[in-house]
């Protein structure tokens, strides 16, 4: 998608949220100590809270700011797990998080889930049903208003996979009955609201494009030097790893109560330990307020019970501060109205390397989280949740069962922090097979791996995990080990061992939005593409063959291959056989199709339009509208709209607008792909009209006029190269006949000509062709004038420029090539070789960078003229040499001819009224004879005045 910039979710200012917003609400640090909540005194975490002030005393030599933070978090954890609508805190994309969820859904049973998701997507969650995990949530503007326009199109994204919390969620809501599945987290307009005006674009590029992401539980040190201190402590290399060792592992088999409040207890760590942005904590406590705002909203509208209610959110966002939290709140945040953006919405195809690249995560993060998915839940027995009906789904599963009975929360911090991991023995059968399964896979790409390797690898990972402190090995202990053992210094094949690993550990999986959750252009390209047999959602190139001649209703599917070719990227539908010209007709064709690759962008096609021709002829609009289109870019949308869409009224109405942006431009920049096109569009219309469109008459009689205007300036001009002057002649020339028959005058021309005085040699070579296309200079004068150029010493050196123009010369005067040939050849028949082997490079460089399109032209010339055998040249005289053959002799008297004119005097009166004599036939006399006989001049002269 062109010209739009994608933004981090994560950094807005806070000068474009809403007005309304930023007035009525200050901002409250959250790197300040908090009061103890109401009644924690003598609460569930009074021992860790007496606890961690011994140990401030101890290490911090006595209570101050470092017990103000700790205590400040144990409070942050109290006053969460005593919110009477329960909180469920989760990061993106963790397996631990999506465990705990689906065990908690069987056991809460809740009749309301409220998500931290855009509250304009709910609809299209139902459609999850027709899809492939990971696939992306997507909402698309692509006419804005309210925005910055180069900020369009507007794109917001919420990538969903099987190892999400998320999806166990919505799961639950959409499949069991009485459930009730409310998003309350803003809107996608609101993303794009309260983002910062300067955020610039970024470079990333995935199935997700330039969208702007959302996710639930954005889990990151947002304090550079603490995310350095833990990695670096820690032992590892990047965040992903840190958050795998330390938070996946010891929670991915833990009780609900252990796991809430290990995650309110990070939440809020991060959220105290962040830096005082004070715009990005703005947009964050906005959020919070938004969402507990719309829950207020639901539960006063609905009458639900928060016991009840389930809600889901970032555990960033679980331990927030703001005056609305809770169903007690007493905040009153106003939301902004939405602008006049008109959204859209759909599914998009999503992948593990999609997501990586759109929240920072490092490489193979996600495909090792599924690969910790498969593993909790075969350790933790728990069923997870998944959409009836969807790819992979198992049966309707049976009805959920009782609700367990709610317990009083107890203390799970104090023991969670005090309990040493535990190596489980699962884990050491999977790194054997591990082991195995690498030097396996190595082998097939061209490793010399053996037995020995997959034990070195095994020892190695052990190894490596006790130097860096840890319990049992990690997939990222045992990728480095990898790479240590097999990989050396020599990659024999297309995949290193760090590439072969992330392959085992479950690849880069790319999900698929089925034909039903397809938007209606996208299902019509299916459906009208049904001939061709070929599975058209599979990924990969499938190669389609088109008999046209043979089943001419596969001329159909050939017009909308073209048009997809136009709309969408490269490679989606590329034509092997075949070509689109203006005036022909398909016989045969052959493609290469990946439209199943290329998902994505088929679905946002569907944002444009309801049809594939109603995108094209919206697309050509706006490509002939644009403020920067040159008339080039508006004949080629011209083309375009004969080529796909057969439409005599839009190329009409485009071509006027070519007229209009001609008529505006002051330079011949765009003069030769204006030559080209204008004569292929002529070239059409004459073979497959009776007449001449309007607009392009009047195209041709506005561009006479416009290019002779142009042309002494053109001829000055530093700026304009030669082949966009020679091109300027070549549309004067090659239209004159049609210009002078719309009403043009050549006097134009001529006097254009006059006016121009250039003094670079290339165009003085073009300006002396053009006056021998007016007549003003005869062969003789050019061939004298390049005479003079060889001979002379001071010109010889810029020759090459001057045999340049004249090879350009040949777009305006193609009659000139016989005269191009004769210079060449006398150039390398009279340059001595001192002086001809150093301008050899030169000679060629020109014609081969400047004469390209017509050395073709000056090689048939040339096989015209030269002998066609070696020994015939010796003997050979170029034309331009040769002697003229002498006239016949004439007889100068002719008697009888005297008596013809008297027997027939018709013929001379006749000759004599069309050289305006008058007089009277007298006598014949033979002095007139021998006066003929003495000046047969006059005789001569009239003849060749008589004979045509």
């Amino acid at each position: 998608m062109t010209a739009r910039a994608e933004r981090t979710l994560t950094s807005p200012t806070a000068d474009n949220a809403p007005a309304t917003t930023r007035a009525a609400h200050t901002s409250t640090s959250p790197s300040t100590t908090s009061a103890p909540a109401k009644g924690t005194t003598a609460g569930v975490f009074e021992a860790l809270r007496t606890q961690l002030h011994e140990a401030a005393t101890e290490f911090a030599d006595g209570p101050g700011a470092l017990e103000g933070i700790l205590r400040g978090m144990v409070d942050d954890v109290d006053r969460a797990v005593r919110e009477p609508l329960e909180i469920f805190p989760v990061c993106h994309h963790s397996p631990a998080s999506a465990v705990a969820m689906a065990r908690r859904l069987r056991e809460k049973q809740p009749k309301v889930v409220y998500l931290e998701l855009c509250e304009d997507m709910a609809p299209l969650l139902t459609e999850l049903r027709n899809c492939r995990l990971p696939v992306a949530v997507q909402a698309f503007a692509s006419e804005v208003e309210g925005f910055p326009a180069e900020w369009a199109p507007l794109s917001v994204v919420a990538p969903i996979t099987e190892a999400s919390a998320e999806y166990q969620a919505i799961s639950y809501a959409l499949d069991t009955p009485g459930v009730e599945l409310v998003l309350v987290d803003r809107s996608s307009d609101h993303v794009f609201q309260w983002q910062a005006p300067e955020a610039g674009p970024a470079d990333e590029e995935a199935l997700h494009g330039d969208a702007v992401g959302v996710e639930i539980g954005d889990l990151r040190p947002r304090f550079a030097e603490l995310e350095e201190h833990l990695l670096h402590h820690g032992k590892v290399r990047h965040w992903s790893e840190w958050w795998h060792q330390y938070v996946e592992q010891p929670l991915g088999g833990s009780d609900h109560d252990t796991y809430r409040q290990v995650m309110f207890l990070i939440g809020s760590l991060f959220r105290r330990l962040a830096p005082g942005d004070p715009h990005r904590v703005t947009v964050d406590e906005d959020r919070e307020r938004y969402m507990w705002t719309r829950m207020r909203e639901h539960l006063a509208a609905s009458g639900a019970d928060p016991a009840d209610c389930l809600y889901v959110c970032g555990a960033f966002h679980a331990a927030s501060h703001v005056a609305e939290f809770g169903v007690e709140g007493s905040g009153d945040f106003e939301i902004s109205p939405r602008s006049a953006s008109r959204w859209q919405y759909g599914l998009i195809p999503s992948s593990h390397a999609a997501i990586e690249a759109q929240f920072g995560l490092a490489s193979g993060s996600v495909s090792i989280a599924a690969t910790e998915w498969a593993k909790n839940l075969k350790r933790t027995k728990v069923k997870p949740f998944a959409l009836e009906g969807q790819a992979g789904a198992k049966k309707p599963r049976k009805p959920l069962p009782e609700p367990v009975a709610e317990l009083a929360a107890a203390d799970q911090l104090s023991g969670f922090l005090q309990r040493p991991p535990v190596l489980d023995r699962l884990d050491e059968a999977e790194l054997l097979g591990w082991s195995v399964e690498v030097v396996r896979a190595a082998r097939r790409n061209g490793y010399l791996s053996s037995t020995a390797d997959a034990i070195a690898v095994f020892e190695t990972s052990i190894l490596l995990a006790g130097m860096r402190d840890r319990a049992r090995p990690t997939p990222y202990d045992f990728q480095d080990a990898a790479v240590t053992c097999i990989e050396k210094d020599v990659v024999p094949g297309r995949r290193d061992v760090r590439r072969i690993v992330e392959i085992m550990m479950g690849g880069d999986r790319i999900g698929q939005v089925g034909y039903d959750a397809l938007p209606p252009l996208a299902r019509d390209v299916h459906d009208r593409l049904a001939p061709l047999d070929l599975k058209l959602g599979q990924r990969g190139v499938q190669r389609a063959l088109l008999d046209i001649a043979g089943r001419p209703e596969l001329e159909a599917c050939s017009d909308l291959l073209w048009m997809l070719r136009y709309l969408m990227p490269h490679g989606a539908a590329r034509p092997i056989m075949g070509e689109r010209s203006l005036g022909e007709r398909p016989i045969q064709e052959s493609w290469d199709l990946a439209l199943g690759t290329h998902q994505r962008s088929l679905i946002e096609l569907g944002y444009e339009g309801v049809s594939v021709e109603q995108v094209v002829e919206q697309r050509l609009r706006r490509a002939a509208h644009d403020p920067q289109a040159t008339t080039a870019r508006v004949l080629e949308a011209v083309e375009d709209a004969i080529r796909y869409l057969h439409s005599p009224r839009l190329a009409a109405e485009l071509g006027t607008r070519a007229l209009e942006v001609l008529a505006g431009e002051r330079t011949v920049d765009s003069a030769p792909e204006v030559l080209r096109r204008a004569r292929r569009l002529l070239a059409y219309y004459r073979t497959n009209d009776p007449a001449l469109p309007p607009w392009i008459e009047s195209f041709v009689r506005t561009g006479y006029a416009h290019y002779c205007t142009l042309l002494p300036t053109a001829f000055t001009e530093e700026d304009a190269t030669v082949d966009q002057v020679a091109a300027t002649l070549g549309f004067l020339f090659s239209m004159e006949s049609l210009a002078l028959s719309l009403g043009c005058d050549r006097t134009q021309l001529e006097l254009a000509v006059a006016q121009s005085h250039p003094e670079e040699p290339a165009k003085v070579a073009l300006l002396w062709a053009a006056q021998v296309q007016l007549g003003r200079l005869t062969r003789t004068d050019l061939r004298t004038r390049c005479h003079d150029l060889l001979t002379n010493p001071l010109t010889l050196p810029s020759y090459p420029r001057y045999l340049s123009g004249f090879v350009h010369a040949l777009e305006p005067a193609p009659s000139l090539v016989d005269f191009v040939v004769e210079t060449i050849s006398t150039a390398f028949a009279h340059l001595p070789d001192h002086l001809l082997l150093p301008w050899l490079p030169s000679l060629i460089t020109t014609l081969r960078t400047k004469g390209a399109q017509h050395v073709p032209t000056l090689i048939r010339e040339a096989a015209r003229l030269f002998p066609a055998r070696l020994p015939a040249l010796d003997a050979w005289t170029p034309p331009w040499l040769a002697e003229p053959t002498p006239a016949a002799p004439r007889r100068t008297s002719a008697p009888r001819g005297v008596a013809l004119l008297a027997a027939h005097p018709a013929t001379c009166d006749a000759v004599a009224d069309l050289l305006g004599c008058t007089g009277s036939w007298q006598a014949a006399a033979p002095s007139g004879v021998a006066l003929l006989a003495k000046h047969p001049d006059t005789a001569l002269a009239l003849e060749a005045l008589l004979v045509p």
